[in-house]
This record gives structure tokens, sequence and C-alpha cells, in this order.
């Protein structure tokens, strides 16, 4: 009895082995039993590329032994649907060298990629399976579907590049000096007539009378500064030197009389002129002056000097009569402030007299005006008449800043210092601009401006390195900082760094008010960006506005 209880028993199951594994259509008509996961449950373009991994889940009994499933991952858009590569899976007792999955069931994993084209903003994974048995193909009833997609967020970087202008050295305020002399004789602090008649007087006087008239020139102030010639005692120099400022002072004034010139007057003395010694010494052709400028060099103390250098009997004659009496002096120092050309006076000259300016004018002015032909003209004008550097790297930047590739092109091709900071700099924006990223990234990298910085976050962003372009930006207030800061999730930090009101601001915006729940906002940032034709267009495909659609 009990033997035929154990057969009735065995033929029950092996009856409901059949019945499950015996039909590989059974596979298809059963493909409810199947699960399937993907990772992320929304898609995300990443550096031009969607990646997705699925999970399928057999259950025990379900894959015949016999059989081989072939699935295809399918993305499908606006506009046209991709096929990732088939993945197969056959039954344990099947020849062929694809996985195998077991009658007890079991899990299988894939991970797929697609290229992005435009469309996918608006798409949906799915995977079509069917079942085949030797020559038979029996198709699964509907493809699963695992992941809506594709988040493109990244693709709002402001991905132009930032160019690096060189400054200029304008000034509005430019100093001169005008200086005249009045000399002495020996230990004397008298003021001889003549002095106050020579030509390099009346000369001076003529200087300060002509400023009274120009408009642009103005006596700041005026230094006096006496001396007396390094021999003879120090003390006795220090007193001649006091007694020439003040006579020379009292010269001052009548020499003044006439012009009165309203600025201060500055008296200064120096006991003993070495400095003035050594300079008339070095420009002489004094036989032996190599080894006077050597005692100097070898001693500082003014009375060590003066006995090295009357130890000199034939040298030292020759100094007292031809450099000596030149060092018993008092110099007068006009001080004159030149108001240099307004801003307005440019501009007015950029359009009526451009020859007339200067390098530094021409550097100038291009960065005051606003219109591009005449910035252009300015550095193209730097550039060609001064040979300079600047002027072609500033034209070639403009050039890029007004969309004008090739223009830029030729003007960067120019610039004859090709390792400078700026130099690179603009050379990765135009890399940039023809989306030669690795070249980009090798000139910004070169270059140690902070543009070239914020230029290499955009590189991170459009490659994935969302986390590499925080480190970049962060604090920067760089139009990229809050896209950056969107892309790892740090929404108030997000929030905070984007200041713009423009409707690319907004509809930053609008996505961390998405991110965050608050539909209202959604709604009021959207209401800007609509003023954006091209921005309202991708609003209403973009999976960031799923919810807010719904």
């Amino acid at each position: 009895m009990k033997k035929n209880l154990f057969k009735i028993l065995a033929v029950a199951i092996l009856g409901i082995s059949v019945m499950s594994c015996s039909n590989p259509s059974k596979m298809a008509k059963n493909a409810q039993l199947v699960t399937v996961e993907n990772n992320p449950k929304i898609l995300e373009v990443v550096a031009d590329e969607i990646t997705a991994t699925y999970t399928m889940n057999f259950p025990d009994k379900y894959f015949h032994a016999r059989a081989i499933l072939e699935v295809v991952p399918v993305l499908v858009y606006q506009g046209g649907e991709v096929a990732a590569p088939v993945q197969k899976l056959q039954g344990e007792k099947v020849t062929d060298n694809y996985q195998s999955i077991f009658t007890m069931g079991g899990k299988v994993s894939n991970t797929v990629k697609f290229a992005y084209k435009p469309g996918m903003e608006k798409s949906h994974l799915e995977l079509r399976v069917a079942v085949w048995n030797k020559e038979k193909r029996y198709d699964f009833p509907a493809p699963y579907k695992l992941a809506d997609g594709a988040n493109t967020t990244y693709k709002l970087v402001h991905a132009e590049g930032e160019t690096a202008i060189t400054s200029n050295n304008y000034k509005k305020i430019l100093t001169e000096k005008k200086e005249t002399q009045i000399l002495y004789t020996i230990n004397s602090h008298a003021v001889r007539p003549k002095e106050l008649t020579k030509a390099e007087i009346k000369e001076f006087e003529q200087f300060l009378a002509d400023i009274e008239k120009d408009e642009r020139r103005t006596v700041k102030s005026t230094d006096i500064v006496a001396y007396a010639s390094p021999d003879g005692p120090t003390t006795l120099n220090s007193k001649l030197s006091d007694k020439r400022g003040e006579t020379a002072k009292s010269a001052f004034d009548k020499i003044t009389k006439n012009v009165p010139v309203g600025a201060p007057v500055n008296v200064s003395t120096i006991a003993e002129d070495w400095d003035g010694f050594q300079e008339l010494v070095a420009a002489s052709t004094i036989q032996d002056k190599e080894l006077i400028l050597r005692v100097l060099s070898m001693y500082s103390d003014p009375m060590v000097r003066e006995r090295e250098i009357k130890n000199m009997s034939k040298v030292f004659k020759t100094l007292a009569d031809k450099i000596l009496p030149e060092l018993r002096r008092a110099r007068v120092i006009a001080n004159i402030d030149y108001t240099n050309y307004s801003d307005e006076e440019l501009k007015e000259l950029a359009k009526t007299n451009v020859e007339i300016m200067d390098l530094e004018a021409l550097l100038y002015t291009a960065a005051l005006v606003k219109d591009y032909d005449t910035k252009a003209m300015l550095y193209k004008k730097a550039g060609d008449k001064f040979n300079c550097d600047r002027g072609y790297n500033n034209l070639a930047a403009v050039a890029l800043s007004a969309g004008k590739l090739a223009d830029a092109k030729v003007a960067h091709a120019k610039v004859t210092n090709k390792t400078s900071a700026y130099y690179y700099n603009n050379a990765g924006v135009i890399a940039l601009r023809e989306k030669d990223y690795k070249t980009a990234t090798d000139m910004f990298n070169k270059s140690s401006l902070k543009e070239a910085k914020t230029n290499l976050a955009i590189i991170d962003i459009l490659n994935g390195k969302y986390t590499d372009a925080v480190a970049k930006l962060a604090g920067t207030k760089n139009e990229n900082e809050g896209l950056a800061y969107i892309l790892t999730n740090q929404l108030e930090k997000a929030s905070a760094a984007i200041t713009c009101k423009c409707p690319h601001s907004n509809y930053f915006r609008a996505i961390i008010a998405a991110r965050q729940g608050k539909m209202t906002d959604v709604a009021k940032y959207l209401e800007i960006v609509y003023k954006d034709e091209a921005l309202k267009a991708r609003s209403q495909n973009d999976i960031e506005f799923a919810k807010f659609r719904e």
C-alpha cells in the first residue's frame, strides 16, 4: 500500500513539473510573474549619456530549461526610439554561451547606456521580451515599463565660458616735475644775483607762468632741497645746508612774486650730498672714477670716505675743480598734476581723433564704451599701432563675448606671448566654444586666473563631475554656481547662490521649488520663465515639473 502511495505522489509531482516547464510559450503567457526593477526610477542624462541598471526576478519553476529569453531594452522618446544591445538568457539545459537561469528561479541585472538625443527629455525605458524554443518565438504580451525620463537639468549650464580682459594703466591724474637749481660758492649760503637771472631760472619762471594758463596742469607742491658738498667738517656742512635752505626759499619767493604758485613749499636739507657726488662721478670722464666709486661702496662713514678720497691727491684736485662746485646747491622742484582726458573726452576722441590717443588711453576707452564695433576698433588699434598683446587679447575676448568666434581666433593668433594666463584662458574659451573639451581643459589648467577656474567647472558639469564643480564655484556668485548646487541636491545653497532676476535664474528657482514640493512657487517662477519662448518650451517637457503638470 505504501509503495502505491509513493508512486501516486511521484507521478503528481512530475505532472506539476511538466505543467510548469513543458512549454516555453507559457513563459510568455505568465509574463506577469516576472518582476522588474530599475535604477534610477527617473532617468537622467549625464555627460550626454543615459545610464540605467535593470533587474529581472524570475520565480521558481518559471524558466524553462530549454528556453532562451531575448530581452531588448528600448528607450522610447519624442521622435523615435533606440534599442540597447540585446540581452539573452538561457535555461539550464541550453548549451549556448548566454547567462543561465535555473528552473528554481533567480535574479539577473544588466546595465545599459544610451547616447542622448534631443527629444529624450520626454521618454521612458521599457524591456521588450520574447522567448525562443528552437525555431519558435513567443513574444511577451506587453513590454515592461521601467522608468520615465530623462532629466537634462545639467544642460542648463552656461557653457560659453568667461573671457579674461587684461587691465590698463590709464591715469586720470599724471604727475610731472620741473626742476631748476641755485648754485653757491664754497662755504657760502648767499644767493648771488646772477643765479636768479640765468637762463635756467628764467625758463623755470616761464614754465610756472604757462602753468597758470594751462587748464590741465596745476602745481601741487614745490620741494626745495638744499645741500652742502661732501668736503669739510660734517657739523659745518649741516649748518651750511640749513642756511642755504633758508636763502633758497627767499629766492623762490622772488622768482614767483609775479606768478604766485599757491601751493605748499617744502624745504629740506642734506648736510653732505654723497648721492649727488656718486652720480656726478659715475657720469664723468675722470680717469680714476672706478677707484672713487669703489671707495664709496666700501665705506659708509662720511669722514672715512672724505679721508680716503683726499688721500688720492691728484684725483681730489680734479674733484674739487669739476664735481664739488656742482654739489653746493639748492634744488627747486615743482611737482605738477596733469589732469588727463576725462571719460567723455576719450569717448569723443575715439570718434574724431583716435590717432592722438596713446596705448593706455586706447585700452581704457575700449573698456568704457558699450558697443562692440567701437571696442573692437580701439583694441585693434592698440594691438596694431603699439604691437600690444593686451590689445589683441582683449580684442579676442570681446569678439568671443559678441559671439564672433572666427574674429576672436584671428585676434588671439596675433598674441605673441603664448604662455600668459590671459592667453591660456581665452584659448580655453575658444576650444570650449568649439566643443574641444580636452584642449579647453588643458588651457584652463595652465591659467592662474579665477576665470579659468570657473571655466573648468563648466567642463566638470558637462562631464557629470558635479561635486568637483561645486568646489570650484562655491562663493563665486558665478552664473553656474546655483546649478552646481542643484545638481548635487544642495537646494538651500542653490537658492542663496542664485541672485539674477532673469528667466534663466527663475527656471532654476522653479526646479528648486518643484524638488521641495512647493507647487505654488513653481507656478510663480514659471510665469517669469514663460517670457522666454525657448525656456517655456523646455519646461513643458521637463521631468523636473512632472508633478507640477499633474
